[in-house]
């Protein structure tokens, strides 16, 4: 048995999906992103944690019938409640906001992370959740991520 650590620190990298409509047809577009997480664990069980991404490139998106949008390399921050109900499975869920030089989106998340411990508090953790934005578009993203406890 380990001794339990509160804290956990990832670096994820991401492939969003994002299907949508431009002005060349429909699409699906596939954006790289990089995360940065910062989880407080209160028990074995529950957490809370903030994920923030990075969209490394811009695309356009509609908005609306016939309206395009033009999203540049925007940022996005969670706040989410994380659970384990499973082993090292966490069920994540929280509330965001997605930066943009030209319009900020508010975002609500949900996904889920499995944790594979490596050693000294160290882990590989696969995940995978979907961003849903007020009144825009939605996403899904797949990542693998490399997290530290503290």
């Amino acid at each position: 048995m380990h001794e339990f650590r509160h804290w956990r620190v990832a670096v994820v990298v991401y492939h969003t999906y994002i299907g949508t409509r431009t002005t060349e047809g429909r699409r699906t577009l596939i954006v790289p992103s990089l995360g940065l997480d910062l989880e407080y664990w209160f028990n074995e069980k529950w957490g809370i944690g903030s994920h923030n991404d990075l969209e490394l490139v811009s695309f356009e998106v509609e908005r609306e019938e016939e309206i395009f949008v033009e999203r540049e390399t925007p940022v996005l921050f969670t706040l989410d409640a994380l659970w384990k109900p499973w082993k090292e499975l966490v069920v994540m869920a929280g509330p965001g906001i997605e930066i943009e030089p030209k319009e900020n989106l508010f975002v609500f998340r949900v996904g889920l992370e499995y944790e594979i411990e490596i050693g000294s508090h160290w882990d590989v953790a696969p995940t995978i959740f979907y961003d849903s934005r007020t009144d825009a578009y939605d996403t899904f993203t797949m990542g693998l991520g490399i997290g530290k406890r503290f």
